[in-house]
């Protein structure tokens, strides 16, 4: 999101904004907030992580292959994976394919 994006150091804070020109934001809707909540009651994330709920809700909202995050705490977490996968598809999502920057540089081409 472009608010996390902005926070921090001012100049890499610049930096990021403009490495994420390029890519288009994704519109929200009702369901993605429905979503994000049911990851969160049905204990695939911590409450804590609400805006990480949305994040993934998004992805699997607007069918997005790959969701690229350094944010192995709870998004690439493989322990919360498979949950977050299930609740997903009880609600007739897919979850993407969730990777790290360095598991993403080692896929073949």
């Amino acid at each position: 999101m472009v608010e996390e994006a902005s926070a921090g150091d001012p100049q890499a804070a610049r930096e990021r904004i403009e490495a994420l020109r390029t890519i288009p934001v994704l519109p929200t809707a009702p369901e993605i907030i429905e979503l994000a909540e049911f990851l969160v009651l049905g204990g695939g994330l911590p409450t804590k992580a609400r805006l990480d709920a949305l994040h993934i809700a998004c992805a699997s909202y607007h069918q997005v292959d790959i969701l690229l995050t350094w944010n192995c705490a709870h998004i690439a977490n493989p322990a919360r994976l498979p949950v977050m996968r299930g609740l997903c598809a009880a609600r007739g999502y897919k979850l993407p394919e969730v990777v790290t920057p360095f598991a993403l540089m080692e896929l073949p081409q």
